[in-house]
């Protein structure tokens, strides 16, 4: 009898767990879609939330998709993606670059935030997500309405991530990031840079703040008006447990790291044995 109390005991601890995926289209599925292909081949179960109009989430024999209406057509979505993509890359001034991103992402949030808030207000969904009891959320937190639904559920969070935009990846893991040494983006410096761009630097830090304030205000209001109390975006991101963070320091600029920090880069690359 003790024999098979410890069995079970050892099996109840292998068991796999619920988890609940809210993701980001876009390439971004792309990558995590990889993540969840391995838990479910180790026995999770995994129930993907998204919006029934998108451009890659698509139904996989590795999780449930939960789908949810929005008021906009294929075509919109295509097109804010495709549009943004070509923007990232787009040469120029500094100040043209910033500019043309501003006002992307004020037509790109105007989106996603609309698309964030149907999902939360949908109570029969809502409702769903409440009774099925998972154990963690898995969610990209550049749009941070995973993380929302994590804190209304209060689970766990797991976030899978490259980057958050103006640092907040930083300041929200406390991870050391001074402008006088670490170069921001669009100003092509490296990472030894002159008493004036260093100045430079700090100085064009100043607007990245105010373009996230921009972009990430509106989820504050909106978490704040759902979760029932007063909520910063700052707040949400604090709370993720884990952050998974594709970086890879053979490209990326070596940087302090917090224990519930994982470094996983290259996990999305292609598995091709090399030539002899």
């Amino acid at each position: 009898s003790a024999t098979l109390v410890l069995l079970l005991s050892v099996l109840s601890l292998a068991a796999g767990g619920k988890l609940l995926v809210v993701p980001v289209d876009g390439s971004r599925w792309l990558s995590m879609r990889e993540i969840l292909d391995g838990l479910s081949q180790k026995g999770h179960e995994i129930v993907v939330v998204a919006p029934e109009i998108n451009v890659h989430i698509k139904p996989s024999k590795s999780f449930v998709m939960k789908m949810y209406p929005i008021p906009f057509t294929k075509e919109d979505v295509d097109e804010s993606i495709h549009s943004f993509s070509q923007d990232v890359f787009e040469e120029g001034s500094f100040l043209g670059r910033f500019l043309q991103l501003y006002q992307r992402l004020k037509n790109i949030s105007a989106n996603t935030l609309s698309t964030c808030a149907h999902l939360l207000y949908n109570n029969e969904l809502v409702r769903y997500l409440e009774e099925s009891k998972f154990d963690a959320v898995f969610t990209d937190p550049v749009l941070p309405c995973g993380q929302i639904l994590a804190e209304h559920l209060s689970l766990p969070s797991v976030f899978y991530l490259r980057i958050l935009p103006c640092g907040l990846d930083f300041e929200a893991t406390q991870c050391p990031n001074p402008p006088s040494y670490v170069p921001r983006a669009f100003t092509d410096h490296a990472d030894r840079m002159t008493f004036l761009q260093r100045v430079t630097n700090l100085m064009l830090d100043v607007p990245n703040y105010f373009l996230c304030q921009f972009v990430f205000q509106p989820y504050a209001n909106l978490a704040s008006e759902f979760l029932q109390r007063d909520v910063t975006v700052m707040d949400l991101f604090r709370q993720a447990s884990i952050w998974l963070m594709r970086l890879d320091f053979s490209l990326d600029y070596p940087r302090p790291l917090m224990p519930n920090v994982i470094v996983i880069g290259g996990v999305n690359c292609a598995h091709n044995k090399l030539p002899q």
